[in-house]
């Protein structure tokens, strides 16, 4: 009993030191939305790539793919549309760097012809005409001219450039990204009808990577171990299709098979070979 009643003041006791000392650190503080401080992002640096010799190289294949943001997968890549929580979208992300200077922006898949700033502002920005009406009599209608600047929310696709390789010293098949490319749908601004895509610049992925490992993506399954976007293209959790191949003509896929659903099989065959080609090498 006396025991009992030794436990039951030093609980009390506890609780009437702890009270005070959570009130001061939640009125000491300027709010925040959460408990802790989310530094793991903000303190990444890449993951070093396992470095690759071109005599190691024994076979390597480039593909060029499609990144849909319409599919639910690729969802994470198109939200948040606002900032929310430090989180952009990755478009978001990719003009805030191009326009900070953190990444360089370039016009081609060779990554020869550079992009500016000021270049892809202009470029990219559309005219809309609208009819107002002026306030005062006799309330007479007049045309005037918007210039409307790029909207991220317009990007509904990204191009990837990736080299697929078999590593002989590591006895891997591998893959490196080399290039992404934003691209949005044009649209006639008369008719609505769509005009086809349009890349907008590519970006030499190594170099993006230092931005896009400090940039948050959303984490469906675990709110506490959020990733980055440099993350989540090393682990592949988005879901593309290839719409070329290296190849003797330098054709795309759609440039030389016009069915849609042909095209997509010619895609998966392409994909198909890739993986095979590891599997053909050994025997059991």
């Amino acid at each position: 009993m006396t025991r009992f009643k030794q436990f039951l003041v030093l609980s009390l006791t506890a609780l009437l030191f702890a009270n005070p000392l959570s009130a001061q650190v939640l009125e000491g503080g300027t709010p925040r939305d959460g408990f802790y401080d989310k530094v793991w992002i903000e303190e990444k640096r890449p993951i070093p790539l396992a470095y690759v010799r071109e005599a190691d190289v024994l076979w390597e294949k480039r593909v060029w793919q499609v990144i849909d943001l319409r599919e639910k997968i690729n969802l994470p890549l198109y939200f948040p549309n606002i900032t929310i929580d430090d989180r952009q979208s990755l478009m978001q992300v990719l003009i805030s760097s191009i326009n900070e200077g953190s990444i360089q922006a370039f016009q081609d898949d060779e990554f020869t012809l550079t992009f500016t700033p000021e270049e892809i502002r202009n470029q990219y920005a559309r005219e809309e005409t609208r009819t107002l009406t002026r306030p005062e009599p006799p309330y007479a209608e007049y045309d005037t001219t918007f210039v409307i600047p790029l909207n991220p929310e317009d990007v509904t696709k990204y191009r990837i450039k990736e080299s697929w390789f078999f590593d002989s010293k590591r006895s891997v098949l591998d893959v490196r990204i080399i290039g992404l490319c934003p691209v949005r749908e044009r649209v006639d601004p008369e008719t609505g009808e769509s005009l086809g895509d349009q890349p907008l610049f590519w970006v030499y992925f190594p170099e993006a990577r230092n931005v896009l490992v400090n940039a948050e993506v959303f984490n469906r399954r675990n709110d506490a171990q959020r990733m980055s976007f440099d993350d989540l293209f090393l682990r592949r959790m988005f879901n593309s299709y290839i719409y070329k191949e290296s190849n003797v003509y330098d054709r795309l896929i759609q440039e030389y098979i016009e069915n849609g659903l042909d095209q997509l099989l010619e895609a998966e065959k392409i994909k198909t070979d890739i993986r095979n080609y590891e599997l053909d090498l050994w025997e059991y």
